[in-house]
């Protein structure tokens, strides 16, 4: 899983690999040149703070990097879904939110993190602490219908490396909130299948993104 010392070592090392600070990366990049200075990736109360997946684009539109090479950096990465078979007792809790409100500001970090107030909780079948930042989105209404249903429970795992074909939850710049399938994504766009065939797929400029995070469960 993605943690949030190894995607920023992600950065430093993306930086290194083209003899840049990370200030000059963020410069070469065009932005703002203290972006990814060490004092900015904590806030002020002490909670980590997670690089956008815009700064993401546009370093690696800057210095011509892929997102597997980017991601090559990132020591010890396995792919670790939450088991989809039977599980064990109920282990701990996690934070709850309704699709609906999912849009609305306060409820996450930049990183696509469970933050703010407003959130209930809901009984995770894995110790938290192996999956540190998962959250779980109750499914309101037909729009994700046949895959899931009203009332179903989708379990999110941010920071979480998504692949071609995996299930997302995207939330764009504008506020919108959305299930869907990942079907390509580049530096520059991102392309999402519906999982309702009544509704129609989605291409965003990564600009648009906010930040995307895979599911790795859902309750049904």
């Amino acid at each position: 899983m993605l943690s949030h010392d190894t995607i920023w070592g992600a950065i430093d090392a993306l930086a290194a690999r083209h003899k840049l600070t990370p200030s000059g990366l963020a410069r070469r990049a065009g932005l703002d040149p203290t972006s990814f200075n060490k004092s900015k990736r904590l806030g002020p109360d002490g909670r980590l703070r997670w690089p956008s997946t815009e700064s993401i684009a546009k370093v690696l539109e800057a210095t011509g990097a892929t997102i597997d090479q980017f991601l090559s950096s990132l020591p010890g990465q396995t792919r670790s879904d939450v088991p989809t078979g039977s599980f064990p007792p109920q282990a701990g809790s996690i934070p709850l939110l309704g699709f609906a409100q999912a849009g609305a500001g306060g409820f996450f970090d930049d990183g696509g993190f469970p933050a703010g107030q407003g959130w209930d909780v809901v009984d995770f079948p894995a110790s938290p602490s192996r999956k540190a930042g998962v959250y779980a989105l109750e499914v309101q209404g037909d729009s994700m219908v046949p895959l899931y249903r009203d009332g179903d429970v989708l379990i999110v795992e941010p920071g979480a490396q998504v692949r071609r074909g995996d299930r997302v939850v995207v939330k764009t710049r504008d506020g919108e909130v959305m299930a869907k399938v990942l079907l390509r994504q580049t530096p520059r766009s991102i392309e999402l299948t519906s999982l309702n065939p009544d509704h129609p797929n989605r291409t965003f400029d990564m600009a648009e993104i906010e930040w995307v995070a895979r599911i790795t469960w859902a309750s049904q």
